[in-house]
């Protein structure tokens, strides 16, 4: 029904239905048309402002003195069984810290992360690549969803975080039910939970050379409990955004047959068609959750305490792309997958190295990838928060891995 918003008598726009995961864009449109912040329900009866404006978007990622992050004034509004809880529930990490304590969380992650060497990353994306083809390659069809971006980012950061390749699939299984809401987030973020604890648990008990044990070892002295939070979001935080980049660069390369030659010749790189995804849809499409501090006037909404303002990243560049063509702004800034401010992706070249080295070592092995079903015609997982394709069914001809002349 029809309500009075803070931006005006309006129906929030649902971006819980199944409509937006169909296609987003018609969305977009109605809450761009409320102005550069619109109205909006993450889930059945939990309101949001969303906003839709780059420069507003701007404004609101950098603002620590207005807004913050920690959302614990919402979260005694909203119904315990809510499906977003798992995605914006305060915990202490990062994410959710403002000031000192997000200076030192943040600190902490960026100087373990640097550890990681570009050679090393690079290889455990090759190691993982060659697992995954060893078990499709044979059968010359596979869901690359499924079947290729999920499993290979929980067996790149399984690694990265000490764990065996056994507990991919648990990582996996957990993550995308806490990430699509609904009747299954409440289980996702349970699962999730009790696999991180169990790992600093592990960790505590016998460092390795991994993230966790460096993070436990950090000088900022974060406790086992700081530490399985920070590993909370970095696994989470990894894991879903990057796998669906994966697919959905794959999605974008597979769908043009031309663009698939191009790259297959080398004549262009992998690279280009992530940027296209970045800003075309980007796999964390509403996120940068925030909340005024007090009552605030913000490009023409009244904003009140405790209620969450998102920062629709898959808006921003749909809209950017048509400012693009009337030169509002140049092309190298239209689109915010990264954030901007004290809050931006700390790990954007990590991500960037995972994605195009697992999407140049597939298409290596299987060089004749060849989508079975229409792009126009894929589908997407539901949820407020990602732009997630539900599976990529492809063909090719039958390959071992392990045959002579493979790459290596």
């Amino acid at each position: 029904m029809t309500t009075t918003s803070p931006v005006g008598p309006t129906r929030p726009v649902r971006l819980w239905e199944d409509g937006f995961a169909l296609d987003p864009y018609g969305y977009y449109a109605a809450l761009r048309a409320q102005g550069p912040v619109g109205w909006a329900e993450l889930a059945p009866g939990v309101p949001a402002y969303v906003v839709t404006e780059r420069h507003a978007a701007l404004e609101l990622l950098r603002d620590t003195d207005t807004f913050s992050h920690d959302p614990r004034p919402w979260e005694s509004t909203v119904a315990e069984d809510s499906p977003v809880l798992g995605m914006m529930r305060w915990r202490p990490n990062s994410l959710f810290a403002d000031g000192a304590a997000h200076v030192r969380y943040r600190a902490s992650l960026i100087d373990t992360f640097e550890r990681i060497e570009p050679h090393d990353l690079r290889a455990r994306v090759h190691r993982a690549v060659h697992v995954l083809v060893s078990r499709i390659g044979p059968r010359g069809n596979a869901d690359l969803v499924g079947e290729f971006a999920r499993p290979l980012m929980a067996l790149v950061f399984n690694s990265l975080f000490g764990l065996p390749d056994s507990q991919s699939e648990r990582l996996d299984r957990a993550l995308g039910m806490m990430m699509e809401g609904g009747a299954q987030a409440a289980e996702g973020e349970a699962e999730f939970g009790g696999y991180v604890l169990e790992l600093i648990a592990a960790k505590a008990e016998s460092r390795g050379d991994d993230l966790p044990s460096w993070l436990l070892d950090h000088p900022a002295g974060l406790t086992p409990e700081e530490v399985a939070w920070q590993v909370f979001l970095t696994l989470g935080a990894g894991h879903e955004p990057t796998a669906n980049l994966v697919s959905n660069a794959l999605s974008r390369i597979l769908g043009t047959s031309a663009y698939y030659s191009t790259l297959t010749s080398g004549a262009r790189p992998v690279m280009d068609a992530v940027v296209e995804v970045l800003h075309h849809e980007t796999p964390l499409a509403n996120y940068g959750i925030h909340y005024a501090r007090s009552p605030v006037t913000f490009h023409g909404a009244w904003i009140r305490p405790a209620v969450p303002v998102v920062v629709s990243y898959g808006a921003l560049a749909h809209f950017a792309e048509q400012e693009v063509v009337t030169g509002r702004h140049p092309k190298d800034a239209s689109h915010l997958s990264w954030s901007a401010g004290p809050h931006a992706c700390p790990v954007k070249q990590h991500t960037l190295l995972i994605t195009t080295e697992a999407i140049e070592q597939l298409t290596l092995w299987l060089p004749d990838l060849e989508p079975v079903v229409p792009r126009e015609q894929l589908t997407w997982r539901p949820g407020p928060f990602h732009r997630s394709l539900t599976s990529l069914p492809v063909r090719f001809s039958p390959r071992s891995p392990d045959q002579p002349g493979d790459p290596s």
